[in-house]
């Protein structure tokens, strides 16, 4: 009987043995089968990106004073012809006159920029833009947010953010495929070294121009050199929120600091305010745009 246990039991060994030779690695002898692991679905991959159109074939502008070519042509006036964005004036060769030819920018550019606007005006102006359907939208915002009469009422930098945000949204909400161009907020603290040696410039800063940088324009004494410090902090903040609410939006392109790294001279600025752009200057502006527009 001993003898006959021993052989079944070698016989069962033997078996389960076989058995785990044809299964999976892993397999014990008295161990049920494990059922095979399905595969994981593969990941859908990311839509590409899409393409950047360098040659658009309308263009909206909103933003400021700065597009309305305030002060470019008589005092105290907007003088649109000359606006960088839209003009039709040749002297100053507007962004729409590149990319449009002097046929189509009455009929295909808008500029809906206000002089005196800040950032909480732009999703208006956005939605204004949007209702045109332009293929291209051009942004000039934030220096009246830091131009105010003192450094404690400038826009807070996350109400600039917000408002930024709105208005890319507006645009997106009517004119989802539409490009935009965002150019940085000029260094109001260049335009006060550059025109302060003017003595016209300073008569005319005294009536009150953008009195958080420029009042009091002869002081160099430390408290009125914090004051303006706090205003160009505050401008790169603004540029820093541009640029980073920008580059979540695949169709968006911000100047990379251009307009505020250009260093606007004399000539280049308002004979009337010494602080808005001169035709000249209008003229600069609509070369930074259209070089970043342009670039392949």
């Amino acid at each position: 009987m001993r003898g006959r246990r021993r052989f079944r039991t070698a016989v069962a060994a033997a078996t389960a043995a076989l058995l785990c030779g044809g299964a999976l690695s892993g397999c014990t002898a008295g161990e049920p089968e494990k059922a095979p692991v399905k595969a994981s679905a593969p990941k859908p991959k990311p839509r590409p990106a899409p393409s950047w159109d360098v040659s658009p074939a309308s263009v909206a502008a909103v933003g400021d004073s700065m597009t309305r070519a305030f002060d470019a042509c008589s005092l105290l006036a907007d003088c649109p012809e000359a606006s960088w964005a839209t003009g039709t004036d040749t002297a100053v060769n507007s962004l729409a006159l590149r990319l449009l030819g002097p046929e189509k920018v009455a009929t295909r550019s808008w500029n809906l920029a206000r002089t005196g606007a800040r950032m909480a005006e732009l999703p208006a102006q956005m939605a204004g833009a949007a209702a045109e359907k332009p293929e291209l939208v051009t942004v000039m915002m934030g220096a009246n947010d830091a131009c105010r009469a003192t450094p404690d009422l400038m826009t807070p930098v996350a109400d600039f953010r917000a408002s930024f945000e709105a208005a890319l949204a507006r645009l997106r909400a009517g004119a989802p495929k539409a490009q935009v161009y965002v150019a940085s907020v000029p260094d109001l603290k260049h335009l006060w070294s550059t025109g302060r040696v003017s003595p016209m410039g300073l008569r005319v800063w005294k009536m009150g121009i953008c009195g958080a940088m420029l009042a009091n324009a002869e002081d160099l004494g430390p408290v009125a050199e914090r004051r303006r410090a706090a205003v160009r902090d505050r401008v790169v903040a603004y540029n820093g929120v541009l640029e980073e609410v920008c580059a979540k939006d695949a169709r968006c392109r911000y100047d990379g600091g251009a307009v505020f790294g250009f260093r606007f001279d004399g000539g280049q600025l308002s004979p009337w305010d010494w602080f808005h752009p001169s035709r000249d200057g209008q003229a600069r502006l609509a070369e930074l745009a259209y070089r970043r527009i342009t670039k392949e």
